[in-house]
């Protein structure tokens, strides 16, 4: 059953979009930077964040209403979106290595994204999830740029769709479209099986978990990617990285873009401010 959510509240008439572009492994990728509070202001917390479409579309527009409540409901912080390159154009592992050269872009970048430089935190939506979460891999192997905190809203992390619940959703006539539409991503995105495990493809297959930045992973009821989720927020808990795991109440996922309009009415941007202002205070020093 569909929980009851509150309407979204009125954006701020401080929010601000500004597109702009950003630097990925590949070349130019489109951006938008989304700022609301005191205009001029330096944030310390830029949360960079990766668009959903299953690797092989979607683009800026899809998750706009969604990080715009997130910039308005974290006025500390500026959300930088990105582009990557599409495994239509370029399979595996062009996107990741896009995700990762626009997360040492934007250290070089400061200045232009109005950002102190302080916290750099990943986040993602299902495809984009994934993404983020080889990010914080990435960074851990190459040395950098040190990031502050993962956010994973039901991501994708397991090729093999081997999980209870992405089996269980193929027997669910009404969500069978989404769990085939998991398969045609990875068919896309993965041409060559080898690569189906390989940590940077397949995260929740990866046997080097520790040493990783603060998670926030949020799964959904009724998605078929549920269990993945979990059981990656299970693995990153027993490796010692500090993880908050939600299960979100059911919202339909039986159309295209609709894990964006299931961040939106369930209590996900609640949950990325409860996260956000916790990695503030865990840098906070003690009153003196």
């Amino acid at each position: 059953m569909s929980a009851t959510v509150e309407p979204l509240p009125q954006l701020s008439d401080l929010l601000k979009v500004r597109t702009l572009e950003v630097r990925g492994a590949q070349g130019p990728l489109a951006g938008r930077l989304y700022t609301s509070g005191e205009a001029g202001a330096k944030r310390d917390t830029l949360i960079v964040f990766f668009h959903a479409g299953g690797f092989n579309s979607g683009d800026l527009d899809d998750a706009d209403i969604f990080l715009r409540h997130m910039a308005d409901d974290n006025q500390d912080s500026a959300v930088l979106a990105t582009a990557y390159t599409l495994a239509t154009v370029q399979p595996f592992p062009a996107a990741v290595e896009d995700a990762h050269a626009v997360l040492t872009w934007a250290k070089k970048h400061k200045t232009k994204l109005g950002w102190t430089g302080k916290r750099l935190v990943v986040a993602g939506i299902e495809a984009g999830a994934n993404l983020a979460a080889v990010c914080a891999l990435m960074s851990r192997d190459r040395g950098g740029p040190a990031l502050a905190g993962q956010i994973l809203v039901m991501p994708m992390l397991d090729p093999g769709l081997s999980t209870w619940s992405m089996r269980e959703m193929q027997n669910a006539p009404e969500l069978l479209d989404v769990a085939d539409a998991c398969a045609a991503a990875y068919r896309g995105y993965l041409p060559n099986a080898a690569d189906r495990t390989h940590p940077y493809a397949s995260p929740l297959q990866s046997s080097r978990l520790k040493n990783l930045p603060p998670a926030l992973i949020l799964s959904a009821e009724d998605d078929p990617l549920r269990d993945e989720a979990e059981q990656y927020g299970a693995k990153l808990i027993a490796c010692g990285v500090k993880t908050t795991v939600n299960r979100m109440p059911a919202a339909s996922l039986s159309e295209a873009g609709a894990r964006n309009e299931c961040a939106c009415k369930c209590y996900a941007l609640g949950e990325i401010a409860s996260f956000i202002a916790g990695l503030e205070r865990s840098e906070t020093p003690p009153a003196a």
